[in-house]
């Protein structure tokens, strides 16, 4: 198998140099203009390549057929990507730079930043190869465009191959999927795979079944401002609330001090002033018992907040998704299928769950099993994200074998 890689690294520069930043204050789907924007650049790239069935809904989520090409009936899959980049870290101007035959030293991303192997170790893997990296002032956009650019490259050489046997293939690009409304006007119907994958993971090789039970807290506090030199018995300082809130979250469960398997809290955003403050926090969390114990944590020091505070603090608690891996252990296939699909390319799969969440997460949940597959990408959402162009090559491959032994059975 020998994927185009000029065409796949040409996709990848030209989707990542869009801006597609999504925007969690916003109340419209997609969150930003620039989404619906790309989307009809991603029919058009649909459309060159001998798609079908290619459209875009109202709600900026772009889908496409690839029609099977053998007689016998087999399971129709599904390829899923997102197009937004995260919203913590700018995605405008991407300016990328090509590392060729990696040396294993320092890499400079612009002026400032230093991108090396003594903080990020995982570099030494790639000894030799091309990465693709940032200039530091921006994030690279691997993801999600990397799962894109495979997706629409593994699809291209299939049509290129028509000696490769397959089903029906679906292909979907959804907005939004970093601020956890991806899928929220998803139709998994007229969508019409039998499962699919989301090729949304990190290093070669990741496969995941597993991902977070997450949920979004926000905290309001109103406060009453006075002139600070009558205020005595009178004044009631949000920001001072919001502090004393902040303080009583277990400082060994935040994302910079777990792993694996373990929960956090994560505050997120703080505002305010006298009279008001806001706070957001996000809420993670494996086990179905603990994530329920964590929202419980919140609620209760809210409301014992409140006791001291008569009332000045309100919570709303959203669920955003939940553990896949209760669905996906009750529908074993795809798991299989792509765990045979790498070891028959010499990739070593990495079964590990997801520290973070996938539209998969959600889909597996609305009635389609979706594991995700990795993209090769590293250090996601910030200016020293970067990605092997080499482990590019390889999840097209990892795509297109997919598509192929899905026939055998």
């Amino acid at each position: 198998m020998k994927i185009n890689r000029d065409n796949l690294i040409n996709r990848f520069l030209t989707y990542i140099k869009e801006d597609t930043t999504s925007d969690p204050a916003s109340e419209t789907f997609p969150s930003t203009d620039l989404q619906h924007l790309f989307g009809d650049f991603l029919v058009q790239e649909c459309a060159n390549i001998g798609l079908s069935e290619i459209k875009k809904s109202e709600y900026g989520i772009v889908t496409a057929s690839l029609p099977s090409n053998v007689g016998e009936t087999v399971p129709v899959i599904g390829f899923v990507a997102h197009m937004d980049t995260a919203p913590q870290f700018s995605g405008t101007n991407v300016n990328p730079r090509i590392v060729e035959n990696y040396d294993g030293g320092e890499i400079q991303l612009g002026t400032k930043l230093i991108l090396s192997p003594s903080e990020f170790p995982h570099l030494k893997n790639y000894l030799g190869q091309d990465l693709i990296v940032t200039d530091g002032t921006t994030l690279l956009g691997a993801d999600n465009k990397a799962g894109i650019a495979e997706i629409l490259t593994a699809m291209e050489y299939l049509i290129a191959h028509p000696e490769i046997p397959h089903g029906t293939i679906k292909i979907a690009f959804t907005p939004d999927e970093e601020i956890g409304r991806g899928v929220d006007k998803f139709d998994i119907t007229a969508f019409g795979a039998d499962f699919a994958y989301t090729i949304d993971g990190g290093e070669l090789g990741e496969l995941e079944n597993e991902s977070f039970n997450a949920a979004e807290a926000v905290i309001e506090i109103t406060g009453k401002s006075v002139h600070p030199g009558a205020a005595k018995d009178i004044m009631v300082n949000a920001s001072n609330i919001a502090a004393d809130i902040a303080s009583f979250f277990p400082k060994s469960e935040t994302p910079e001090k777990t792993e694996k398997y373990e929960g956090f809290y994560l505050l997120t955003d703080i505002k305010g002033g006298i009279d008001h403050a806001k706070m957001k926090y996000i809420i993670r969390d494996f086990d179905k018992t603990s994530f329920a114990n964590r929202k419980m944590f919140i609620e209760e020091l809210v409301s014992k907040t409140n006791i001291i505070h008569h009332g000045a603090v309100t919570l709303t608690i959203r669920d955003q998704y939940f553990n896949m891996k209760e669905v996906l252990d009750k529908h074993p296939q795809p798991m299989a299928l792509a765990k045979k699909a790498m070891e028959n390319l010499g990739i070593k799969p990495i079964i590990s769950p997801i520290r973070g969440g996938a539209d998969g997460s959600r889909l597996s949940f609305m009635g389609l099993p979706c594991p995700n597959i990795f993209t090769g990408g590293h250090n996601f959402h910030g200016p020293f994200e970067y990605i092997p162009i080499d482990s590019m090559v390889r999840a097209c491959e990892v795509i297109v074998e997919i598509c192929e032994i899905n026939t055998e059975n």
